[in-house]
Parts: C-alpha cells; sequence; structure tokens
C-alpha cells in the first residue's frame, strides 16, 4: 500500500475505507494535484499520439426528446491533430473524414479508449495515473480508458451491471445526472440496443417526454459538474448521463468491478441468450440495428451462449459449495482493495458513515434541468405505455384519468401490433431477469441436491 501523503487530504488508507462506505455518488478534492495525467490536454495528447487514429463517435446537436444512441450516430477514424482542427474550424483535407461534417450542427468524442492499447508503445504513460491514492495499490493508468469530447458530447443514460467508476475529469468540465438503483421502474430501461453489462434507459433524462415516460416525475436526479482535477465516485448500479460542458474535455475512468458477482453473470448471460435468439431470428421486425457497434465482434450462436449460462451457473454453485464448506464461519475480509468494495443488498440500505467535508462533497438530489418546459400531453389513446415499468400495472389506467375523464367517456384504444422490441423490454427488465436467475439457480440447486443424494 502506497506511503501516506501528507499533502492530500485522505490517505490511501482512509480513501479506501469512504469508497467502501459510500452508498451514493461523491466528488473527492485535492487527491490528484501531483498526477502527471492532469497535463493530458487534448493538445498535449496530439504529440504523444502522433497520427494514431482513433475512432470518433458522431452525433447532431438537435433536441430530439430521446435519447441518441450508439446505433444511431455516425462514426469515423481520425487521429487527434484532425480532431482538434475541427474543433477550431479547421476544414477540408486538413480535418480529414470530420470535412463531411459541419462542426456547428455535430458534436464527437472518442468514448472510453484503453490506455493500455493507446500508448502500448509508451508504458511508462501508465504511472501518470495514480489510482493507488485510493487504495488500489498497483492500479494505474493501465487499468483505465480516456474520454475526449466535444461540447454536447453525450453517453446515454445507463447503468453499468458489474462494478463502480472512479472518474478524473482532466480537461474542461463534464455535468453528470445520476440516479439510484431504487430508481430502475421509473427509468423505463431496456437492453435494445444491446451491450453486455449495461442496461439503457428509454428517456432522455434532461429533455424528458413525460406522455410518453410519465413515471419518470417520480426519479431523483443527483447532478454535478465535474472540474479538472476532481474525481468522481459513481456507486454500483446508479444510472448516469453524462454531457461534455465545454469546447473540449477530456476525462479518465476506471472501472472497477469490486468483486466477481456471479450472479450478476448469470443474469447477463440470461440476457444475452434471449436477446440474440430472438434478434437473430428472421422476422418482419426483427432487422432494426439492435446491437451496439461495440458489441458486433461478440455475437455468437445460441448453443454458444447456452454454454457461458452453464459456466456461469456453475461458477455460482461452486462459490455457493465453497462457502458451506466454511461451515458457516465468516469468510477472512479480502485483502485485495477493489473486493472491499462490494456490498450486500443488506448492507446498501444502511445509511453512510462517511463524514463529508471540504474534501469530499456528496452529489446531492436536484430537480431535473428543463423537465417542466418539456412536458408532454398525456395520449388519450396510451400510446409509450407500452413499455411502462415493472412493476405498475395500473400506470396506464392512471395516465389516462389524469385530466379526469372517466373510462367510460373514453373509446376503446386501437391495438397496436406487439413487436419483438416490445416484447425484450418486458423479458429483459431487469427486475424480471433477476427472479428467473433466481428461478435458474435455485432449480440447479434442487437438481444438485438431487443427484448428490442418490450417489
Amino acid at each position: 500500500m502506497s506511503s501516506p501523503d501528507a499533502t492530500k487530504p485522505f490517505s490511501p488508507t482512509e480513501a479506501q475505507r469512504i469508497l467502501g462506505n459510500l452508498n451514493q455518488p461523491a466528488v473527492f478534492l485535492d487527491m490528484t494535484p501531483d498526477w502527471p495525467v492532469r497535463q493530458w490536454t487534448a493538445e498535449r495528447l496530439t504529440g504523444s499520439l502522433g497520427g494514431k487514429t482513433i475512432r470518433f463517435r458522431l452525433g447532431r446537436k438537435d433536441e430530439t426528446h430521446a435519447p441518441l444512441f450508439e446505433t444511431q450516430c455516425s462514426y469515423l477514424e481520425a487521429n487527434l491533430e484532425q480532431f482538434l482542427g475541427w474543433t477550431s474550424g479547421c476544414s477540408g483535407a486538413d480535418v480529414g473524414a470530420f470535412s463531411h461534417y459541419p462542426h456547428s450542427e455535430y458534436w464527437a468524442y472518442a468514448d472510453y479508449k484503453y490506455i493500455a492499447l493507446l500508448f502500448q508503445e509508451t508504458p511508462s504513460m501508465f504511472q501518470d495515473v495514480k489510482w493507488s491514492d485510493f487504495g488500489f495499490e498497483g492500479r494505474n493508468g493501465k487499468e483505465s480508458t480516456l474520454w475526449i469530447g466535444t461540447q454536447g458530447a453525450n453517453t446515454p443514460c445507463h447503468l453499468d451491471s458489474y462494478g463502480c467508476n472512479l472518474v478524473l475529469q482532466v480537461q474542461g468540465r463534464k455535468r453528470w445526472h445520476l440516479f439510484p438503483p431504487e430508481d430502475t421502474a421509473n427509468m423505463y430501461p431496456t437492453r435494445i440496443p444491446y451491450e453486455e453489462s449495461s442496461i439503457f434507459s428509454q428517456v432522455d433524462v434532461v429533455y424528458p417526454n413525460l406522455g410518453r415516460f410519465p413515471a419518470f416525475r417520480g426519479a431523483r436526479a443527483h447532478s454535478v459538474t465535474l472540474l479538472p482535477g476532481q474525481v468522481l465516485f459513481v456507486p454500483r448500479h446508479w444510472w448516469h448521463y453524462v454531457e461534455s460542458v465545454d469546447p473540449l474535455t477530456v476525462s479518465v475512468n476506471s472501472w472497477i468491478e469490486m468483486e466477481v458477482d456471479d450472479e450478476a453473470r448469470v443474469g447477463e448471460a440470461v440476457t444475452k441468450a434471449v436477446v440474440c435468439a430472438m434478434k437473430m431470428t428472421p422476422s418482419d421486425n426483427s432487422d432494426d440495428q439492435w446491437l451496439n457497434p461495440t458489441e458486433v465482434e461478440s455475437v455468437s450462436s445460441h448453443d454458444e451462449n447456452m454454454q457461458w449460462l452453464n459456466l456461469a451457473v456453475q461458477a455460482f454453485i461452486q462459490k455457493q459449495r465453497s462457502s458451506r464448506c466454511r461451515d458457516g464461519a465468516a469468510s477472512p475480509r479480502a485483502s485485495h482493495p477493489a473486493k472491499r468494495l462490494k456490498k450486500s443488498a443488506g448492507e446498501a440500505q444502511m445509511p453512510s458513515t462517511v463524514s463529508f467535508g471540504p474534501h469530499l462533497i456528496p452529489v446531492t438530489e436536484t430537480q431535473v434541468e428543463h423537465l417542466p418546459d418539456h412536458t408532454e400531453a398525456l395520449p388519450g389513446n396510451c400510446t409509450g405505455c407500452t413499455v411502462s415499468p415493472i412493476p405498475n400495472p395500473d400506470q396506464c389506467s392512471a395516465a389516462l384519468q389524469a385530466d379526469g375523464t372517466s373510462e367510460e367517456e373514453r373509446e376503446e384504444p386501437e391495438h397496436t401490433s406487439i413487436t419483438t422490441n416490445d416484447l425484450l423490454e418486458c423479458l429483459l427488465h431487469p427486475h424480471v431477469i433477476s427472479r428467473v436467475t433466481q428461478l435458474l439457480l435455485e432449480k440447479q440447486n434442487r437438481t444438485q441436491r438431487t443427484t448428490q443424494a442418490s450417489l
């Protein structure tokens, strides 16, 4: 473990204890003044990367009142010099493929590029990132990703199935809107587009369509603008939407898998098996872009997906068996600092014992920006209620009564054909997947006990 630094507000041990007790997002101040990565501005990175090309995602700046998923964006390959030229108003050959996209109409970013790959020729740069100051001994840039974007560039609201995040803001500012796991039903979760370990929200959380997504009124936004040098901690399963505020922003992210969550692995295996089986089956309404570009190479057959599911279930059962073999004794505390961040469901409900102050600021609950200005009238035929969150069986009925009109006075709505995606939104809802996973594991446990008893 790194020795305590008297110039830092928290020692690595103290920072690790704080992370282990945080149940909400928080911002660490004054922890990174000596980190060399603080000098990684977009301009300096241009010299470090030379002419290396990276992939950029581009989206229009229009307000659509709907998330702009990765499947709806444009992509191009360019180097940082061309990117910076484009942001400065250059055009033509100087900006390469960016010449086809007017800077006044588009935002762009290079999202979560692995530093280990970007700087594989200069591994000494990995040491510029010092997550060891937060108690993660040995963790540096090699286990981190780089994000470079322009004003307005944004990541669709989503939650990560595994782990938590530490994010260092290097250049410019980024605005974060975060929502607690308990608000999942209000976020209208979807697995289309599909990306392993990411669950997306159907709501544009900054400009929401409350006519289609009325339950979002109950979502509790926690918002913060992250400044250079600050580090944001995002707990596991917190929803987050991120938008670049300044003309150029750079941040470094370390995704921390607190401990291998075998039950979550089973849930993801179930999800992948179902979505691939249904979307890869030829049909009139399954020809959409359902797969995120990052997942194209990971598509596998149903047999392969079932093999992964069986492996995930076996890993879960073996871990349970190991725990029972310890005769019910509490397992010793894991020595790896990342594993100490894992909380049980019961622990997650306990009040935090963290003392906030000038060097640690909680991300508090706020009103969602622009929420009152973009409320649309509830449609009379309840269009869009087919994707209402689970459980909320009376939501459509309540929505129809919002103007005081009785059900008898309304015309019966016309039936709208149920699509494959409609069915998947219900089948793959996090609550449903969680229950299916429990049933599947219970069944396998019963089968194993029966088999052992017969031996």
